[in-house]
């Protein structure tokens, strides 16, 4: 039987979620079709020969894009079976299964993926699957990703340093997270579980993108130091193999703080930058979202990271029901003060809180009175600001984040520009008392990943 594989966004990365369940699947006799529409047109040849059609959503804006695609698969081809799976399908279940995927595989999904495949081959009548949801935290061998017919890494998000920039490649080395934090998509599927992928697939794996050019990794586990130990192994034995290879990861400040022991190992064993969900510098915001750190913590974690060269990469949910107009300015002074206008990406001025199903967020009694009904196109809770400035000023520093980019300007210059357009539309001076940044930084060269969306 032939499987289709489908993505239609992940960061600008190429796909792991496809590469490690094709691996499985051909493993087991399946002829299977990667599509990553991220990069490339639907081949409407592989969607009319397939029996089965899997869409991959690991994120909010896979999910939108997704039920297009799902309407032009049952175009094509009514008669293949349609799958979602992912992070974000079972948390949008009866949305997708509206558009016609009959199954829905969230956690840890290859072998659902593999047993779905299996039963419908075995089928001997053209009758309709059941409608079925499974969310699996079982403990798996991962088999090594198979990287055969998805897009070149030319085609995904580079590195760039300063003038220069580098292919990247992607892998895994862990899925879920142990932490419960309130606005997270993770929890609600893994509900404070992690599973790891064995250290010889991670490594096996990144060896196949070396081979196809990648000269960096990102990491893509939620935490990389939710299990230090294999963690570290596996930076231990690729920064062996390959001394000249970086890579970057994403650790919580509560992990940068506890394990800051392990953090020289990061930078001689290649880390080129540690992205860090921050969310908040108002300790009534983070502790609203349970995030687990302060506001000096997240100080803390910016002096430490200089201590040991290690280039922090914040990210932030800068708008959120709680977030006050001296609040939003007070995250703008901070980033001054600390010197971080070259280390955070820009849109993350902009980002808005999204409460989707299944979130945490529903448990707060405020957010529950202020939320409206679930919308089915947009798949959040929509809200609004009680304060409709702060309304108007998210969407418009969307609008000026993104003009500024497309016309090349340098993260500092942008930073400038939502500080004045704050100024203006909050009515309140946004700038920094100059007085007060004896430990900014000059203007310095960061590496920085060219994909600029984050949700």
């Amino acid at each position: 039987m032939h499987v289709v594989l489908v993505s239609t966004y992940e960061l600008g990365r190429q796909p792991f979620g496809l590469a490690s369940p094709a691996a499985c699947l051909r493993q087991n006799g399946f002829d299977v079709t990667c599509q990553d529409l991220a990069v490339e047109n639907l081949d409407r040849g592989a969607i009319a020969t397939a029996g089965l059609v899997c869409c991959y959503v690991p994120m909010h804006t896979a999910t939108r894009l997704a039920a297009k695609v799902l309407q032009r698969v049952r175009s094509i081809n009514a008669a293949a079976a349609l799958c979602c799976y992912g992070l974000y399908a079972p948390l949008n279940s009866e949305y997708l299964r509206g558009l016609g995927a009959s199954t829905i595989l969230g956690g840890e999904f290859e072998n659902g993926l593999v047993e779905l495949a299996t039963q419908l081959a075995a089928r001997t009548n053209g009758d309709p699957l059941p409608a079925r949801t499974l969310v699996s935290l079982d403990r798996q061998e991962f088999a090594v990703p198979d990287r055969s017919d998805l897009p070149g890494l030319e085609q995904y998000a580079k590195l760039r340093v300063g003038s220069e920039q580098k292919l990247v490649g992607y892998t895994e080395a862990s899925r879920g997270c142990k932490h419960l934090c309130r606005h997270c998509p993770i929890v609600p599927v893994y509900g404070g579980a992690f599973r790891i992928v064995q250290p010889q697939v991670a490594l096996a794996d990144i060896r196949h993108q070396v081979a196809r050019g990648a000269q960096h990794i990102t990491f893509g586990d939620p935490d990389f130091f939710n299990g230090p130990t294999h963690s570290l192994r596996i930076v231990d034995s690729l920064h062996r193999e390959f001394p000249d290879l970086t890579y970057d990861v994403t650790i919580k400040v509560e992990h940068l703080l506890q394990h800051r022991c392990h953090l020289t190992k990061l930078r001689d064993t290649g880390c080129l930058f540690v992205t860090c969900a921050v969310e908040s510098v108002d300790d009534d915001v983070l502790c609203r979202l349970a995030k687990n750190h302060t506001r000096q913590d997240f100080f803390e974690v910016v002096d430490l990271a200089r201590q040991m060269g290690i280039v922090l990469n914040p990210t932030f949910v800068a708008f959120t029901p709680w977030t006050s107009a001296a609040g939003y300015i007070d995250l703008l002074h901070v980033v001054e003060n600390l010197g971080l206008q070259d280390f955070v990406a820009p849109v993350q001025y902009a980002i808005r809180l999204l409460i989707t199903r299944g979130s945490r967020l529903l448990e707060l009694e405020d957010i529950r009175c202020r939320v409206g009904a679930f919308d089915e196109e947009k798949l959040v809770y929509p809200w609004c600001h009680p304060n409709p400035r702060m309304d108007s000023l998210q969407r418009r520093l969307l609008g000026v984040i993104d003009r500024a980019q497309c016309e090349n300007a340098s993260r500092r210059e942008i930073f400038d520009l939502v500080r004045n357009a704050t100024s203006h539309c909050l009515g309140v001076e946004a700038s920094c008392d100059r007085r007060d940044q004896d430990s900014a930084s000059p203007a310095v060269t960061i590496p920085y990943l060219t994909e600029p969306w984050y949700c």
